[in-house]
């Protein structure tokens, strides 16, 4: 690690951003289990699955399952946002779906204050591996 100059705020001797990754992808993984584990309730409480509300279901699932293991993309988090409107729009399944998508997009809320509070935490040089 080089001794930063006078003022300068050192970076961090390990990548802070992995650990966010991880549980972006965490994230993603749990909520696309919870997707699945909808089908039996569409199936039996929403007057029945549908080739439409299935194949919309899974294909959700499927995708979140597969952008898990892009959070290493600078769009991620963008990508992540963008499928908890698609859950959203899953109403048209069953009202359950849409639920799952506002309790997850509470979630991601919170994980972009994270991220926010992550980069301050490293402008201002305040992470442990920072410090000397």
């Amino acid at each position: 690690m080089t001794v930063p100059e006078a003022g300068q705020v050192p970076p961090p001797a390990r990548d802070p951003w992995k650990g966010f990754r991880g549980v972006c992808a965490g994230t993603l993984v749990l909520e696309a289990i919870v997707v699945f584990l909808s089908l039996p309730v569409v199936a039996t409480v929403g007057g029945g699955l549908t080739w439409i509300s299935g194949t919309y279901i899974i294909a959700l699932g499927v995708v979140m399952l597969l952008g898990a293991g892009l959070q290493g993309r600078s769009w991620a988090l963008s990508f992540d946002l963008a499928l908890q409107v698609l859950v959203i729009l899953g109403f048209f399944a069953h009202p359950s779906i849409a639920v799952v998508g506002v309790l997850f997009l509470a979630v991601w809320v919170y994980l972009l204050y994270l991220r926010r509070d992550l980069r301050k935490r490293i402008a201002e040089g305040r992470l442990p591996s920072q410090r000397e």
